[in-house]
């Protein structure tokens, strides 16, 4: 990047292959002895790259999936809810079992039938948010939830079970109707005036003035919105007030870990026996230096057995589009991981990012294996309500 910006070197394609393939898992700055913030480099690059294909002349990028899927569908919950329901009739009936069985899924294009492999098992659409959930018993936090985009139209039961494990420490729940995507898709693909406004748009549907905290249990997504100062520095970098409003909003932004961790979390009495491992998803423990709050959290459960899982700290794969957009390279890290979840002889792996637990879903159900991806607030929220993990 310094050799392209000095002038030692030409953007060819060959030096956009190597930066397209960083995974962007920031482990290198967990590993770098300076404390350089890797990924506060490689996303205003990738901008500049986009920006610089913008002129005329300049060979384009970005195709069809790009506009249709990463732009034009993925941060827009209501439509992933509409384009999702013919997979979740097919699931509700059997029939996604009979295309694959009989190879139909082989007829699409290839990043088609990737994100075809990914899809979960779609959980029953949960009731529309209130604006405000009451803390239950004694108020010890005002705080606001950030459904986010994907994880709501795929994992929307992980969401309010978030939002009933914060009411149940206490936390009076503001869910804004006017938040949208975070941008992440955008900004990690090169598209930061987009992402700019997503940003923007955010920090004015939360009231931050008024609220303790904005919750996140999505890694990615908290990686983003705690850089959005960052992004508006790089930017918009003569605008002061918007620099202004997204250092604000980017101050209160939380992990839903890391801020039970620090508000001290009421124990949970129901029992879950389970034994599983506890996978790092790269923005929490890289990017945001989550590591110890989701341990200590889960350890509060009863029945819970978590247990070592090798090489926790290394990318599954997902990163984000990665999974989508670089297809081998992610491939090799998700049997990386598998083979450590399977000799971990589990029966459950818990993750608190949304592409992680696409990605390692996808991985154990094409290995056949029956272990289950649930995320730390779903397991909470089981002990709290004294229930049992499902079983489909």
């Amino acid at each position: 990047m310094r050799a392209v910006t000095d002038g030692k070197l030409q953007l060819s394609d060959t030096i956009r292959g190597h930066l397209d393939l960083c995974l962007d898992c920031r482990s290198c700055e967990t590993a770098c002895p300076s404390g350089v913030q890797y990924g506060r480099l490689i996303e205003p690059f990738r901008v500049a790259m986009h920006r610089d294909e913008s002129q005329p002349g300049k060979a384009k990028s970005g195709g069809w999936f790009e506009r249709l899927f990463l732009y034009g569908l993925f941060p827009y919950p209501k439509r992933m809810r509409w384009t999702l329901l013919p997979a979740r009739l097919m699931q509700t009936l059997g029939v996604d079992r009979l295309i694959d069985a009989i190879g139909l899924t082989r007829l699409l294009p290839t990043k088609l039938r990737r994100m075809n492999r990914l899809l979960p098992r779609l959980q029953p659409p949960g009731e529309a948010f209130p604006e405000v959930l009451p803390a239950i018993g004694e108020r010890r936090a005002r705080v606001a939830l950030f459904t986010g985009c994907v994880a709501e139209a795929m994992f929307g039961q992980t969401n309010r079970a978030t939002a009933r494990v914060l009411q149940q420490n206490g936390c009076e729940v503001v869910i804004p109707p006017a938040q949208v995507c975070c941008g992440a898709i955008h900004y990690h693909n090169g598209a930061g005036e987009p992402a700019l406004e997503l940003a923007t748009a955010n920090a004015n549907a939360f009231p931050v003035d008024d609220l303790d905290a904005v919750i996140i249990n999505v890694a990615g997504c908290g990686s983003m919105l705690k850089d959005y100062g960052h992004m508006a520095e790089e930017i918009a970098p003569q605008n002061d007030a918007v620099r202004q409003q997204l250092s604000g909003f980017a101050d209160k932004v939380r992990d839903v870990s890391e801020f039970l961790a620090e508000l001290g979390l009421r124990p949970p009495t129901g029992k879950i026996p389970l034994r599983a491992v506890y996978h790092d998803a790269c923005h929490l423990c890289h990017a945001q230096q989550i590591r110890s709050q989701p341990r200590e959290l889960l350890q509060a459960v009863p029945g819970l057995e978590v247990v070592p899982l090798a090489e926790s700290e290394i990318c599954c794969g997902a990163a984000g589009s990665y999974n989508l957009t670089e297809p081998e390279m992610s491939d090799r890290l998700a049997e990386r991981k598998l083979q450590n979840i399977v000799a971990a002889d589990v029966e459950a792996v818990i993750t608190g990012n949304a592409g992680c637990s696409l990605q390692i879903q996808a991985s154990l159900k094409q290995a056949g294996t029956n272990v289950r991806v649930y995320h730390p607030m779903d397991i909470l929220d089981w002990s709290y309500r004294n229930e049992s993990p499902p079983t489909v």
